[in-house]
Order: structure tokens, then C-alpha cells, then sequence
């Protein structure tokens, strides 16, 4: 018997989730975030009614901050804090669980049988990029100025304003060079699965030439980026990428603001040239669907709302974007 490839299974569309889609600004306790990700899976669940096969990624900027604060508080010499890498494993495996458990019920209510897995993911970063000396990569919190300036001086961080919400501590964003765990990700999918990989944008590691050790860097993948890293490696046909607004624009903010419907990369790219898009906000999510379209030929990327998901699989909302 051949061997079935995930191309031939349907159409597969890799998602990814933004913050929003797990935990607000406001919502910091367990239950609070497992309430806004049923919320989330619902959504999830419409597209797999609709007959897609899907792979979910998913931000983690305030939970691994979070987790990574409480590591701190409880340091001592009896329970050692751990590094980031490691908070970020974390955070992947505590996502992972909500989702599965988000998905399973929704998936139930509709009828549906398919099992759902959580890839605990590696990914493969180059220790000379540039991104090593220009932390840029907000996680965590946000804190009055006064309340920053403080933790950068007892610790050492970074901070950083953030859309004018308060300061956040920012890390190294390097780009994801290669998913480690595509082979079991690739058979889960084939065997049926919706499967959850690249949590974060996937546990940042660095590989000695030869050698098969990794060894987990202080550092964030954008989720965004990692997504469309993962989407080009499965070879999917479509990028989705859920936030909290509904399109990309140009002008944001401004009287003028023009929010983008259909757009090719080239025209996305221009407008990046022109500093059309905030870096830590809307600027991954754009050069991620430039990335995955140029890809291959005849793959499409999406930036929409969680609300809109179903519409911008069709093509009927959200900014479209194609080589």
C-alpha cells in the first residue's frame, strides 16, 4: 500500500492562535484562560466541521512571563528557578492540555470523532542571528514605567513600551531555522489528528554541527513565524493566522486607517518598506504570510479575527494574501 501523504488527505491548515485567543490583559487566573479557550475551540471546531485537516500553533507571551515571574519569586536553593527554555516547555504542555480538553468537548457537541495531541516542539535557531543582540520580543506582564525601570535594574532584564500599554521585559526574537518534531507532528496528522505543535514558537534550541544534542537558548520564537516555518515543512495549504483585529491596515491608527482584503506579497512587502506595520505587533504576522506563500505555488496565508475564521478560510474576510 502507498504512503499517504497529509497533502492527500484533504486540506490542511495550520493555525495560529494569537494571546488573545487564550488570555487577555485582565485574565490571569486558570479558569479565566480555560473559559476563553472554549471559546476559542469552538471556533477551531468550525473548521474542522467544514472538512479541513488542521495544526494548531498558539502564543504564550503572557503565560511563560508569568510562569517565569512565579519561577523567580520561589528561587531558593532547595527549588532552583528554571530558564526560559524550560518555562517555555511549560507553558506548551499547560496550553496543550486546555486546548485538548477545549477541543475534545467541542468536537463531541458537534458529532465528531478525532483525537487531539499535544507535540511538545522544538525549534531550531541560528546562534549567529542578529536577533541574539537586540532583545525585541515582549513576554510576560505589563508594568507601569516606575515598576520596570525597578526590575531592570534588580535583574538585569530588558524592558520595553508596548503599544502603549505598559512596559513589558522583551528577549531575543531569532527566526526559526527548522521544527524538530515535524515527523511526529506529520503522523499524527496522517493518522487522523488535530494536532497542537509549535506552542510558543516552539522551545528555541540550538545544535552543535554533528552533533544531535540541543540545548535550550534564553530566548522567544514569534509564534507567527514558527507557524509559517511549520506550515512550509508540512506543506499545507493554507496559513491562517487569528488575532485580534480584523485585518492588517495600513495607516493604523489614523483617521485614514485602510484596512488590507486581498493583497500580494509584493504589495505586503512595500508596505513593510514604508514601516506600515508595528514590530511587535502586526509586522511577524505579515512577513510569516510573505514567507509561507513564496514558499510554494498556489498557497494562500489569512490574518483575521478568531470570529471571522471560518469566513477567511473562504476567502471572504480578513486581509488574503498570495505570492
Amino acid at each position: 500500500m502507498p504512503e499517504t501523504k497529509v497533502s492527500d488527505m484533504g486540506q490542511l491548515v495550520v493555525i495560529a492562535l494569537g494571546g488573545n485567543a487564550i488570555a487577555d490583559r485582565e485574565q490571569v487566573r486558570a479558569e479565566q484562560q480555560e473559559e476563553r479557550v472554549r471559546r476559542t475551540a469552538q471556533a477551531i471546531v468550525e473548521i474542522v466541521a467544514e472538512g479541513y485537516r488542521v495544526c494548531l500553533a498558539h502564543g504564550n507571551g503572557p503565560q511563560v512571563g508569568t510562569i517565569f515571574l512565579q519561577q523567580r519569586a520561589a528561587d531558593s536553593d532547595r527549588t532552583p528557578a528554571m530558564p526560559l527554555d524550560v518555562c517555555g516547555a511549560m507553558s506548551q504542555g499547560m496550553i496543550g492540555y486546555w486546548l485538548q480538553q477545549a477541543l475534545q468537548e467541542s468536537l463531541g457537541r458537534r458529532g465528531l470523532r478525532m483525537p487531539c495531541a499535544t507535540v511538545v516542539t522544538q525549534t531550531l535557531v541560528d546562534p549567529g542571528d542578529p536577533a541574539f543582540q537586540a532583545p525585541t520580543k515582549p513576554i510576560g506582564p505589563f508594568y507601569p514605567r516606575e515598576e520596570a525601570e525597578i526590575l531592570a535594574r534588580e535583574s538585569g532584564y530588558a524592558f520595553r513600551e508596548d503599544a502603549g500599554r505598559g512596559y513589558r521585559r522583551v528577549v531575543p526574537s531569532p527566526l526559526p531555522v527548522e521544527i524538530l518534531e515535524l515527523p511526529p507532528v506529520r503522523q499524527l496528522l496522517e493518522a487522523g489528528c488535530l494536532v497542537i505543535a509549535a506552542g510558543g514558537g516552539g522551545i528555541p534550541v540550538l545544535r552543535a554541527p554533528g552533533s544531535d544534542r540541543c540545548q535550550g537558548v534564553e530566548a522567544v520564537v514569534d509564534k507567527d513565524r514558527a507557524a509559517a516555518k511549520l506550515a512550509d515543512q508540512l506543506e499545507a495549504d493554507l496559513l491562517l493566522i487569528l488575532t485580534s483585529v480584523p485585518a492588517a491596515a495600513i495607516r493604523y491608527g489614523q483617521t485614514d486607517q485602510r484596512d488590507l482584503g486581498e493583497v500580494s506579497s509584493d504589495e505586503l512587502a512595500r508596505y513593510i518598506r514604508q514601516g506600515e506595520f508595528a514590530p511587535g505587533s502586526m509586522l511577524p504576522k505579515v512577513e510569516a504570510c510573505i514567507a509561507f506563500v513564496r514558499g510554494r505555488q498556489g498557497r494562500r496565508a489569512a490574518i483575521a479575527t478568531i470570529e471571522d475564521a471560518v469566513a477567511a478560510l473562504h476567502g471572504l474576510k480578513g486581509t488574503q494574501v498570495q505570492a
